[in-house]
């Protein structure tokens, strides 16, 4: 039939595949030599797809094997295509690349499905799109469309798992825009395990990516995560694509959070704050100021700290509470923040700042949702420990950021001086930094206080 896509022969095989990397292993063992996890190979019936994707008039793309120089290859800027969002923009590095495969993954009710949606809409308006869904109806994604109130006369949707009949379909319709909604629930007909096994996530999203690059086709997968938050399938699925992104945020909460995690195409870790709203997912331009809605009221162990996501640096407060424990073995309970690096800077503050704080149960949390990932934070979570311990408060026009080492020593961070002028922007007035990112020109209406060690900073606080 010459109007099929795919001419394959199957044959029949038993791999051994880890659910952790992806490797393959010709039999079971019971430790992947390759992440070093246990338990983690998974029998799989694999169906080998052997032949070639047939010429086809959708097709764009051929193979070229042939050896160049690296500097006679020929740049040509690709221009971006705007998504309608300011933030998922940003995030993207610019907007999204023809030919490129983006991964949204997120909890569920966080916001995928509609923040798709509304991009669809938004791109739809000057190029083609399709919207393939295969966890809801079409009835389902047009009542949430009518209900945000979206132009929905230019989007293609279509219901359909199969992978080959959703290429077939897009071969003949040349969408610029395609939505696989999700990864997890498409299927190929030839292998013979179940939708979202290892194998066919593989091989589905292998199929869907080599289609997108032949066609120069946007590719947007909608993937599941975990219940430890990560996302589900191969870890091979994360390397297949270009742009890998989690939408975070409690579904009970206004704010979602969209984290770049893997870019070709951008910075990696940019960070996209957006509000949760009857109209859908709107953008916040300023999302310190968002982060920044403190109580009137001076309370110890509150300060704010200024981090840097992707591309701009942030305003987050954070909070931690210090009580004593009553149990064996005090309790260490971290919100945004990474667990062990709050047990490490406890030690440091015990060696080099001579408080003991280890008898004490702490709780320290990121006011607004917000995921720390940047070592800046170290100072300023050991400086709201020692607020709370001592019942002592903080100035509200304070802000502090620097990384502390093992020795006690205040490293510096990346892009002082723009941390700073984002400081003043919003109105601080005094800020304790590492030494070596004091700014050499004076920054008017901000005293900075540079330090060298954990237990200068304590000095000049308290």
């Amino acid at each position: 039939d010459s109007c099929n896509l795919f001419s394959m022969v199957t044959k029949l095989k038993k791999a051994f595949v880890c659910n952790e990397c992806g490797s393959d292993y010709p039999k079971w063992q019971g430790q992947c030599t390759d992440c070093n996890a246990w338990n983690t190979l998974t029998e799989i019936k694999l169906s080998s797809v052997s032949g070639k994707i047939t010429r086809h008039q959708g097709f764009s793309g051929s193979s070229d094997s042939s050896v160049n120089l690296l500097k006679d290859v020929q740049l040509e800027e690709v221009p971006r295509i705007r998504s309608g969002t300011s933030e998922l923009d940003l995030v993207l590095g610019g907007g999204f690349v023809p030919g490129s495969c983006v991964l949204l993954g997120g909890e569920p009710g966080a916001g995928k499905s509609t923040m798709l949606l509304q991009t669809l809409c938004f791109m739809a308006k000057s190029h083609e799109a399709l919207y393939v869904t295969g966890e809801e109806s079409s009835q389902q994604v047009a009542m949430r469309a009518k209900r945000l109130e979206l132009p929905t006369d230019q989007v293609q949707i279509m219901t359909e798992t199969s992978v080959e009949n959703i290429c077939n379909v897009a071969t003949e319709k040349k969408p610029k825009v395609l939505v696989i909604d999700s990864i997890q629930v498409v299927h190929l007909d030839d292998i013979t395990s179940a939708p979202g096994s290892v194998s066919q996530v593989r091989e589905s999203a292998a199929m869907l990516v080599r289609f997108a690059k032949q066609t120069n086709t946007i590719l947007i997968l909608v993937g599941h995560v975990t219940k430890d938050g990560t996302l589900a399938g191969p870890k091979v699925l994360e390397h297949m694509i270009d742009c890998s992104l989690m939408l975070e945020g409690r579904t009970d909460g206004q704010f979602r959070t969209l984290r770049g995690i893997k870019n070709r195409f951008g910075a990696v870790n940019e960070l996209g704050v957006f509000a949760m709203t009857e109209r859908g997912l709107k953008a916040v331009s300023n999302p310190s100021a968002i982060f920044l809605q403190r109580n009137e009221d001076l309370s110890s162990g509150s300060l704010v700290v200024v981090i840097w996501e992707g591309t701009r640096p942030m305003l987050v407060e954070l909070q931690a509470l210090v009580d004593e424990s009553h149990i064996g073995n005090p309790r260490r309970v971290t919100v945004g923040l990474d667990h062990n690096r709050l047990s490490m800077l406890v030690a440091v503050l015990h060696r080099h700042g001579n408080i003991l704080v280890g008898d004490q149960d702490i709780f320290v949390n990121v006011v607004g949702g917000v995921k720390i990932m940047d070592t800046s934070a170290d100072m300023a979570l050991i400086l709201s420990i020692i607020s709370s311990f001592r019942d002592k408060p903080m100035p509200r026009n304070l802000v502090v950021f620097g990384e502390v080492g093992l020795s006690g020593e205040i490293r510096p961070v990346s892009n002082g001086q723009e941390r700073l002028r984002e400081a003043v922007k919003h109105g601080f007035s005094q800020a304790i930094i590492p030494s070596a990112n004091i700014p050499k020109k004076p920054i008017q209406g901000l005293k900075v206080i540079g330090v060298k060690k954990i237990s200068e900073a304590l000095q000049a606080l308290f």
